[in-house]
């Protein structure tokens, strides 16, 4: 039985027992009480360390005598802080350089953390012995690595906390075969187009050619990577029954929740608000849970609300546990048009239902009351409660601010249990120094969390996106916690689904293409990339580290150097070879722990140097040894009373300067896209991902349902993109020579960041059919027979896979629909501008700023869906609709003119336009609005676009052959 506040051995991470009599806590070291239990002390003695690894003082004989004196405790931070009545805002007296403590310093001047790494061989060897004793009792065989059930084992033998789903062989099967024989078919169809040029137009010939070859590249790009998806299901019962022990302390390992906002204007707070609420109600120890909210503007509108906030929580939390209520973001509950009483059997239900609702509607008028008071800022600015002014009320300069809220030395709910933590973080910001938006407000709550409690696994969550299943939490401990599955898996994706989003789903918001097919896909080759939120991480791997299962640097054998070179070529070339494989190793400047053996004495001395982590981690020994704590927990010289300000210390503007923070370890700096950088640089390490689905969605969110936003929304990833690619981690050519990275994995990656570029050829192809129709020119010459069967095989396979898809992933033919339509739509405009503003920003430096994508409230269904805001990006597919229209028109006036003969060209040529008008049909819709008015501005911009180009086509006429006479003269008598 586990003792809560008995110490916790500093080399396995156990508790450190009882002496053999019961009657007192066994102590290892009279003279400095460091922790360690008698087994690893009898493993220190037996290996020859007969000396404190602390303070170095000789082990005696009587080791097993009862601790005199209170022993040295490790209780959680949550002990240590103080109420959140008396805690105020820690915004002053902030240290601008880190020292090291005297209390992590030896007799000998060495850092205690020091110690502790050399002694990290004797620790994983003695891991690697406890997991491979796990492994004889679960009896997974090593391919089975991933989950699979094993079908037969015994009566008390633990069962797998996850299994794989393979899809079945009558439907995964076929669907390869069909894109094999896509692959044939485009291959052949390219060789006819090529080999069969339009003399007449061959200008519009050669243009098409070098479009459709494109299409053909990013078809494959896409496709490959869904070679082999996979479906996953999880055991949470077995993870209870393993972990929670009737009578017991809970065993499942801590959690760091982190909600990032910056605007609350734009960003309600009630909205945030309910997703916290749902955080601190989620089904997990409250003791192993902690939320930080990362108040990125320094408003004290985001501070009052969660005070507020934090004061419902005391109501709410016992309300949703005690009925099993779902979901638990109070605004999304009663909201619900479903039997509420359906599985309640308390005959108390309704009557606190209804107190409940009350009570949340009056929680809604007091934040609402805050929210208008922020309308409009005072001149002398904003002033607290106490009188003092607000550290915030200048946004670009100001301290850093931390409040604890709930807890266990905070306010407990009505029913007098405890709470998790609540923590409200807002980073100091200064003129002059780079922040790094989003990713420095991720990495600045990393380090902030890793002061205060340090849970070894970090979930991330928009301000929108709340916990829908209250128990998603379990399902990600079913994969981290599993000793097999979990050695090498760096984060756990579960897939984003979205709350008010219209039932067309007309700019394909939902996104269900991509995560119920392609994250699929992904999930059978290295694991899922990284999408911003509702991602659970292991946070060792944040902080660059590779994983355990990572082989070690083997040293090149001595027969490798020359007899002649004496005895000092070996170690140059072992240098040498160190050096390269560190450098292509992706994390060479981080000290991987995991191949300690492969270094020298000389080297290994320098890695552990108190240099080496400051570099890395930055100058904050209290950090610095957190980060060597596989499993969490707070470090040993951690003093509770100065634990504020070194967590003030960590979020200062100062404090990455000069370290490997957005470079290597944390989120990664050098795009708006942070999330595909991190994820990717993770994989290059080695690392694999793991998409978690269960059946009720972990999360939801809101998403930009009016046409304006959502194309801004879609042109901040694709800008994103495009700074990936013209960065030094284009996956294009970085990681190689690691080789960790697989090549289906490279080739999704390269997929995420090129698509915007089809957004040229796009343009291109969608105004040929106007091109064709204004000329009486076309892109094909006369068909063949056999050339016939080229261009039915090829469009027979592209409905075939795409039926094949639909039948494997389970998304409908609707869904399928709306993602080619958005894919033409969002190519035409958004990804269009985003390229030439990616190149305008990397290569010119000109920079592009967004606003945060409106995220409203408002009580009307759908009313956002018809709002029109101007914008430029919606000038070019305007301008295309316009064109292919004005074509169409132009020539079927042409085919009645010339008579029957002139109908069969015009088919292809009105099918090709159509192709066009089709794919933007929803966005002409958005264009209308629910009045079908359409801003003049787009209108005359569109319309003057239009006439210009026809103008100046038919007064050029470029594809038209110059030695057509007959066509020559007939223009000259049209214009006699």
């Amino acid at each position: 039985m586990m003792h809560p506040e008995m110490p916790i051995c500093n080399t396995c991470g156990e508790q450190v027992g009882f002496v053999s009599n019961g009657s007192g806590v066994f102590v290892g070291c009279h003279e400095c009480n460091f922790p360690i239990c008698k087994a690893c002390l009898d493993y220190e003695i037996k290996e020859g360390h007969n000396a404190c690894i602390q303070c170095g003082t000789p082990y005696d004989g009587s080791l097993t005598n009862v601790a005199e004196k209170e022993p040295v405790t490790h209780t959680t931070m949550a002990g240590h802080l103080n109420h959140s009545q008396d805690a105020g805002l820690h915004a002053r007296n902030i240290s601008t350089v880190s020292t090291v403590d005297s209390e992590m310093i030896d007799e000998d001047g060495n850092p205690i953390w020091k110690n502790r790494v050399e002694s990290w061989k004797d620790k994983k060897n003695k891991k690697k012995k406890s997991v491979a004793k796990v492994a004889k009792e679960v009896q997974i065989p090593v391919d089975q690595q991933m989950g699979e059930k094993q079908g037969s084992t015994e009566a008390n033998a633990m069962q797998p906390l996850s299994q794989i789903v393979p899809i079945p062989k009558s439907q995964i099967t076929p669907y390869r075969v069909v894109i094999i024989v896509r692959l044939i078919i485009l291959g052949l169809f390219f060789h006819y187009r090529i080999t069969n040029p339009v003399e007449s137009s061959y200008g519009l010939w050669l243009t098409s050619v070098i479009c459709e070859i494109w299409f053909a590249i990013s078809w494959v790009l896409d496709q490959f990577p869904k070679w082999c998806p996979i479906n996953r299901i999880t055991f949470t019962d077995e993870l209870s029954a393993r972990y929670e022990r009737e009578g017991e302390p809970s065993e499942l390992a801590a959690v760091d929740f982190f909600v990032s906002t910056v605007d609350p204007l734009k960003e309600p707070p009630l909205i945030t608000a309910n997703t916290v609420l749902s955080i601190l109600a989620v089904d997990y120890p409250v003791d192993k849970v902690s939320c930080y909210v990362s108040d990125d503007g320094a408003a004290m509108l985001s501070f009052e609300s969660l005070v507020e906030t934090a004061e419902f929580a005391r109501k709410w939390v016992p309300f949703c546990k005690r009925f099993s209520i779902e979901p638990r973001a109070p605004e999304f509950y009663f909201s619900q048009k479903i039997d509420y009483l359906k599985d309640k059997v308390q005959p108390s239900f309704v009557k606190e239902r209804r107190a409940m609702k009350r009570d949340y509607e009056e929680y809604k008028v007091r934040v609402n009351a805050l929210v208008a008071k922020a309308q409009k800022t005072p001149e002398e600015g904003w002033t607290m409660q106490d009188g003092t002014p607000w550290p915030g009320n200048n946004t670009r300069d100001h301290p850093g601010m931390i409040q604890v809220f709930l807890g266990h030395s905070g306010a407990r709910d009505i029913e007098g249990n405890e709470l998790p933590r609540l923590v409200y973080v807002s980073r100091e910001k200064r003129p002059g120094y780079q922040h790094h938006k989003k990713a420095g407000a991720e990495n600045a709550l990393v380090r902030v969390s890793a002061v205060l409690t340090n849970a070894p696994y970090i979930l991330n969550l928009d301000c929108d996106h709340y916990v829908n299943n209250s128990k998603a939490v379990r399902e990600a401990m079913c994969f981290l916690m599993d000793p097999l599955v979990g050695r090498d898996v760096c984060y756990i994706q579960f897939p984003q689904r979205f709350d008010g989003i219209d039932r067309s789903d007309r700019y394909a918001n939902r996104n269900t293409v991509f995560f119920d097919v392609n994250m699929k896909g992904l999930d059978g080759i290295q694991g899922p990339v990284y999408v911003g939120t509702g991602c659970v991480f292991y946070r060792q791997a944040l902080y660059g580290y590779g994983p355990q299962s990572l082989p070690a640097l083997s040293k090149p054998s001595s027969s490798s150097s020359c007899c002649c070179c004496g005895p000092k070529k070996p170690k140059k070339d072992l240098e040498e070879f160190q050096r390269d494989s560190r450098r292509d190793d992706l994390n060479a400047a981080i000290f991987n722990l995991k191949e300690i053996e492969s270094y020298d004495d000389y080297e290994r001395s320098l890695l552990i140097s108190q240099m080496s982590f400051e570099k890395t981690f930055g100058m904050s020994s209290v950090f610095i040894e957190s980060t060597l704590m596989e499993n969490g927990g707070l470090a040993e010289s951690a003093n509770p009373a100065t634990m504020i300000n070194e967590a003030i210390h960590v979020i200062s503007c100062g404090y990455e300067e000069k370290t490997a923070w957005g470079k290597e370890i944390g989120w990664i700096y050098g795009s708006v896209t942070e999330d595909i950088l991190t994820g990717f640089k993770m994989h290059c390490r080695g690392w694999r991902s793991i998409y978690c689905m269960p059946v009720r969605p972990a999360f939801k969110g809101s998403a930009p349902i009016n046409l304006s936003d959502r194309l801004h929304q879609v042109l901040r990833w694709a800008l994103g993109s495009v700074e990936i690619f013209l960065s030094r981690h284009c996956p294009l050519w970085y990681g190689w020579g690691g080789g960790r990275l697989k090549l289906l994995q490279r080739l999704a990656y390269i997929n995420t960041i090129v698509y915007p570029f089809t957004s040229l050829p796009l343009v291109a192809y969608c105004t040929l059919p106007a091109i064709c129709l204004l000329t009486g020119k076309f892109i094909i010459p006369t068909l063949s027979n056999l050339a016939a069967v080229w261009f039915l095989g090829l469009f027979l396979s592209i409905i075939t896979t795409s039926v094949l898809e639909i039948r494997w992933s389970g998304v409908s033919i609707e869904e399928l629909w709306r993602n080619e339509q958005f894919w033409v739509i969002g190519g035409v405009s958004a990804h269009l501008f985003a390229v030439f503003q990616g190149f305008l920003k990397m290569l010119a430096g000109v920079d592009t700023n967004f606003t945060v994508t409106s995220k409203s409230a408002d009580d009307l269904e759908f009313g956002e869906l018809y709002m029109i805001k101007w914008t430029t990006v919606l000038i070019p597919p305007t301008t295309l609709l316009v064109v292919n229209l004005v074509g169409v028109v132009a020539g079927f006036s042409d085919a009645l003119n010339k008579g029957y003969e002139a109908w069969g060209p015009l088919f292809g040529k009105v099918f090709f336009a159509f192709w066009v008008i089709l794919h933007l049909y929803p966005f002409l819709k958005g264009l209308m609005g629910r009045q079908n008015r359409t801003p003049t501005i787009v209108i005359l911009w569109s319309v003057l676009l239009a006439s210009v180009f026809s103008l100046v086509w038919v007064k050029i006429d470029p594809f038209v052959s110059k030695g057509d006479s007959s066509l020559t003269q007939g223009c000259i008598a049209i214009d006699c």
